[in-house]
């Protein structure tokens, strides 16, 4: 006589295994697992809230979630992003343009062309040295371009005259950006350009300051 058969033997976990333990039914909804586990659209109580997504949690899909930290800044920094967003779009390009207006009127009204080099307000560096800076000559020649006078204009600060028509255009392309919406093309100026202008800016500098001719051409 044979033995009836017994109920089938459980396969047993490999060595190393992790056992699970099959879940309540009382713990288990019809979204998914509930406390401490997952519920609709993430992770339940343990580590996401209502909306699947929660400090240190899961979201949706699976994907971890960092968690945001915002800096409360000073007053001072508070205050200005405050009027930040709450002013027009507008108020940032308008700034910006009163800005370059008021530079164009003091290079108008101050007539820097006539002007003796110690005149206030002037260049430290020139006043101690006697050497010019990389900057000196500048308002000059913004005045001759104001007065539509290009040779002289290039003759106090040629780079400066060079770089005023891609320096306006990266303005008004900003501006018009900002302000309306509007994508004018954009200018591609690769960072070899830029340090390639750079240097040739340094190179100026040293240059416009040498006493042999013809660079003496270049002192202002």
């Amino acid at each position: 006589m044979t033995s009836a058969p017994g109920p089938v033997d459980q396969p047993q976990p490999a060595p190393g295994a992790v056992h699970t333990v099959p879940a309540d039914p009382a713990v288990v909804g019809a979204a998914g697992v509930g406390p401490d586990g997952v519920g609709a659209g993430g992770v339940g109580a343990g580590g996401v809230g209502a909306d699947g997504v929660g400090p240190g949690g899961v979201g949706p899909g699976g994907w971890p979630m960092t968690p945001s930290f915002e800096h409360p800044g000073d007053r001072l920094t508070r205050f200005v992003l405050r009027v930040n967003e709450r002013s027009p779009r507008w108020v940032g390009p308008l700034a910006a343009v009163g800005c370059v207006a008021a530079g164009m009127g003091y290079a108008l009204l101050s007539n820097p062309a006539d002007a003796p080099p110690d005149a206030a307000p002037t260049c430290l560096l020139k006043l101690t040295t006697g050497l010019d800076c990389p900057g000196c000559g500048g308002t000059r020649a913004l005045w001759y371009v104001l007065h539509a006078d290009l040779p002289a204009a290039a003759r106090h600060h040629f780079l400066f005259v060079f770089a005023l028509p891609f320096l306006a255009y990266l303005f008004v392309a900003w501006a018009a950006n900002q302000a309306f919406g509007w994508r004018l093309p954009e200018l591609q100026i690769s960072s070899k350009v830029i340090v390639g202008f750079m240097g040739v800016w340094l190179a100026f500098s040293v240059l416009r300051n040498l006493p042999w001719a013809p660079f003496t051409s270049l002192y202002v």
